[in-house]
């Protein structure tokens, strides 16, 4: 592959990302209807990739659509009945599949769950929570892509993720202690934030992890051509569904310090 054909779309990558970037940091900062609209679409588009590559292409725009509105009406309701309603989203669509049910059920189950957490943090818990895990997530990628870069060494598991190494997964897990004992302080609830952040980055690598296997199993590259030179939206957020997924659960158990999410 010549230089040319390697960097060929660099340009495109790079005017991407800064766009994502940009509506990303204004969404957040605005939080209310606008950040809930932007995330019940992008939940609509990954589940319609999802969709797409599990074998239900047909109804991937309809179930898009689906859990777009799934997720608008969650908000509406209380806790208790919004987490079996999406759940339940999540199976209606596995059923409409001919294969790989159980696969698409748990997936697109932990999207709909983990998007509607991010609405959630945003919105009752603020945005200062919100940015700790999108931080979290972040400092986790880069320092293991520096890490995994500088040091090499024996791969993470290669036959799903080729290109993780223990040297990049370690330095993701120090970046995001140190994210956290950040946002500890910041947040006032202390160096408790540092030791919450660890398994947040492992559940964000994890939910990498298990995207890229998917593709792996379904012989794609990418899960969709929604972002220009990045892929499908799935390919972007997979980390980020599951850290968010986790901080959901802990939040809910009431396992976040100075946090509580009532159930009405």
């Amino acid at each position: 592959m010549s230089r040319t054909e390697r960097w060929g779309d660099l340009n495109v990558r790079l005017i991407s990302a800064a766009v994502m970037i940009a509506i990303g940091l204004v969404e957040v900062w605005l939080g209310g209807a606008p950040f809930m609209v932007a995330v019940w679409v992008l939940g609509g588009a990954m589940i319609w990739e999802l969709s797409r590559m599990l074998g239900g292409r047909a109804w991937a725009p309809g179930m898009g659509v689906i859990a777009a509105v799934a997720l608008g009406l969650a908000w509406i309701l209380p806790v208790w009945l919004a987490l079996p309603g999406l759940i339940a989203v999540a199976c209606f669509g596995a059923w409409q599949i001919a294969s790989r049910r159980i696969l698409f059920g748990f997936f697109a189950g932990a999207t709909l769950l983990a998007c509607h957490a991010a609405v959630l943090l945003r919105i009752e818990a603020g945005m200062g929570w919100l940015l700790w895990v999108v931080c979290v997530v972040v400092a986790t990628d880069v320092a293991g892509y520096m890490a995994g870069r500088a040091l090499g060494g024996p791969k993470f598991w290669p036959a799903i993720s080729p290109k993780k190494t223990w040297s990049g997964t370690v330095a993701g897990w120090m970046a995001a202690a140190v994210t956290g004992l950040i946002f500890g302080y910041a947040l006032g609830v202390g160096a408790q934030l540092m030791v919450l952040s660890i398994p947040l980055s492992l559940a964000g690598q994890a939910g990498d992890v298990w995207e890229s296997w998917i593709k792996r199993r379904v012989g794609v590259k990418d899960s969709s051509n929604l972002i220009p030179g990045h892929g499908g939206v799935l390919d972007r957020f997979d980390a980020m569904l599951g850290a968010t997924l986790l901080t959901g659960v802990l939040w809910l158990f009431g396992l976040l310090p100075g946090l509580s999410l009532g159930l009405s």
